[in-house]
């Protein structure tokens, strides 16, 4: 793929297409079997519904929404509305109505592609309000009309409907689709809002294929990579710009395979069945796997656990000072490669090449965990107002507690009070109708990304804290929340935490304790499985505070947790408290517990 002479997304997309033609390409479960459409089916139906737009209204320029979960169908409508020569606005599943009316009010979207009659039904009262928003293609059947939006069904989108029915004009046969540039608006994506509402990020064509050109760049010493010979497994929502770049275009452009996932509690399931070779994920799916494995190998007999910890030492001392290895040792490394690391491998399809980790700091002892494993993990970085991709870990010199450095012909510089900043085509055009906010961000050419970070002898980035996340307490010590989360949510007895003392004298927290050790405790200290009575129980709050003193003790004075509230409630994207790419949205979170957190400073 010759991502510089590349004009435009569709431009790469069809000549994929025409090179790999009724390969299998887009991989849906259907009850039990998976189904291929073939990458002239995905074409012909990325032609289909261009034209479809086109007829309907549809101008270069105009915004178009999508709100779906991940399907061969978001890939089509993407890329058909860029063809088009419109702008595809992502919107995520998880939406409220407020939030639709906020993505459908601020793009000024001319129309909608929805899925399900379940995202459909917050997504209809949104649009009824919605001034500019005239029609809806719902992708699967639901309601036949909406007070002041037309809704015209997928399958007679792509036949071009009934114009009786659908008032689609029958002679319609579409004008040649509209010429793009690489400097044109591909997509406006909305932030996830961990600080407040979503901001609309303009990214042109260039910026994106520049992502794909660093990341084919980055992924290209793997074994056996190359052009149609990988296979992704998409989990992450569409909607987000990690998944979006690096889930859906940069496989196309290396001419992968895509599976998508019935969802997370399948996913076990689904990576068993795609076998995938490359998968991104973010940080809290590492942690979730890890405290599984660490449950069933604590449940497990005296000598599979000391295989285990032998697996994990060794590996880690191969990885970090092989010239320490005795030949006993090396011996023993490749004896546990084929009984405790291939099944480890086997978990997760028996082919995975490497896992890409963003969209959040990875817990070093977590990437180093499964780097011990032999699992490949390569931590990134980067943020959508980057396309989004800015660096990562290359595939064969890991520091598992930087995120790299830059991709090729990123260029990044440390400004003088630590912020990171980061220049190159990959920058986005600004924010949508918002100019106070994208001249806060931009400079001379210079993203200005909001993380600290720092440099170091091997050009790898360090990322320390995000400049508005940084605790400072009275005393004017800086102090990093997500390095404490970090350390705080590895403990087994530990989901979730959010520390807490911007201008006050110590750290307090608020702590979500881990649901498979309530129901262990519970069971073992004979009382009822109530997780409200169970948190307000001395004794288990002793078992917790044990926790919170084993991470303490790792850290600096000033760092340490004083004291902390227990609460049932999960951070979850139901209640807003996580974003959908699953990062806590502190200020929701202060806005439901900070009486709560105040009161610990009064004990």
């Amino acid at each position: 793929m010759d991502y510089e002479a590349a004009n435009s997304l569709p431009e790469m997309f069809f000549q994929q297409a025409a090179q790999y033609e009724d390969k299998p390409f887009l991989w849906r479960k259907h009850g039990q079997d998976w189904r291929a459409t073939t990458w002239r089916e995905a074409a012909d139906a990325v032609v289909a519904l261009s034209h479809a737009l086109m007829s309907l209204g549809v101008n270069p320029g105009d915004r178009v929404v999508i709100a779906s979960e991940n399907r061969p169908e978001w890939l089509i409508a993407d890329f058909a509305i860029m063809n088009a020569g419109a702008i595809s606005v992502p919107a995520y599943t998880t939406n409220t109505v407020e939030d639709h009316l906020h993505v459908l009010t601020d793009s000024g979207a001319k129309l909608a592609i929805v899925s399900t009659p379940a995202i459909a039904a917050r997504f209809l009262p949104a649009a009824k309000q919605a001034v500019d928003t005239q029609t809806i293609i719902a992708m699967e059947p639901g309601p036949k009309s909406a007070q002041g939006v037309r809704i015209i069904s997928w399958d007679d989108a792509l036949t071009t409907g009934s114009p009786t029915e659908n008032n689609i004009d029958p002679d319609f046969d579409g004008p040649d689709f509209p010429v793009q540039k690489r400097t044109d608006t591909a997509c406006i994506i909305y932030t996830s809002g961990t600080g407040g509402a979503p901001k609309g990020v303009m990214l042109s064509h260039g910026a994106i294929l520049f992502n794909c050109m660093g990341a084919d760049a980055l992924l290209a010493p793997l074994p056996d990579y190359g052009p149609g010979k990988e296979v992704f497994l998409s989990f992450l929502p569409l909607s987000h710009s990690y998944e979006h770049t690096a889930g859906q275009f940069f496989p196309v452009s290396i001419g992968a395979q895509i599976y998508y996932a019935a969802g997370l509690d399948k996913l076990v399931a689904d990576m068993a069945a795609a076998r995938p070779t490359i998968m991104t994920a973010v940080p809290r799916l590492y942690e979730t796997i890890h405290a599984r494995i660490r449950r069933g190998v604590e449940q497990s007999g005296k000598f599979i656990r000391a295989l285990f910890m032998k697996t994990v030492s060794l590996g880690h001392q191969a990885r970090t000072a092989p010239e320490s290895l005795s030949l006993g040792q090396r011996a023993l490394n490749r004896i546990l490669d084929r009984l405790v690391r291939r099944k480890v491998a086997d978990n997760f399809g028996g082919r995975l090449k490497a896992f890409v980790s963003g969209g959040a700091p990875l817990n070093p002892e977590i990437g180093d965990f499964f780097l011990a494993l032999g699992v490949r993990i390569l931590q990134g970085y980067g943020q959508t107002e980057s396309a989004p991709v800015i660096s990562c870990n290359p595939v064969h010199k890991v520091k598992i507690d930087t995120v790299g450095p830059p991709l090729k012909g990123v260029s990044v510089r440390i400004a003088e009070d630590g912020e990171i900043l980061v220049q190159g085509e990959l920058v986005m055009q600004g924010y949508w109708r918002n100019d106070s906010a994208t001249k806060d961000v931009l400079h001379d050419g210079w993203l200005h990304t909001g993380d600290i970070g720092e440099i170091d002898a091997d050009g790898y980035i360090r990322i320390t804290d995000r400049k508005k996340d940084i605790i400072v307490n009275s005393g004017g010590d800086n102090l990093s929340p997500q390095r404490i989360e970090g350390m705080l949510s590895i403990e087994p007895e530990i989901n979730q935490a959010m520390v807490y003392g911007d201008k006050r004298p110590h750290i307090v927290a608020l702590v979500i304790p881990d649901p498979d050790f309530m129901k262990a405790w519970a069971s073992q200290n004979d009382r009822p499985f109530d997780p409200d009575a169970i948190v307000a129980d001395a004794d288990f709050r002793a078992a917790i505070d044990d926790a919170v003193g084993r991470v303490n003790a790792k850290l600096s004075l000033v760092e340490r947790v004083r004291r902390f509230n227990l609460t049932a409630q999960p951070f979850t994207t139901e209640n807003e408290m996580m974003t959908p790419s699953l990062k806590i949205r502190r200020h929701v979170i202060k806005e439901h517990f900070g009486a709560a957190l105040e009161a610990l400073y009064g004990k």
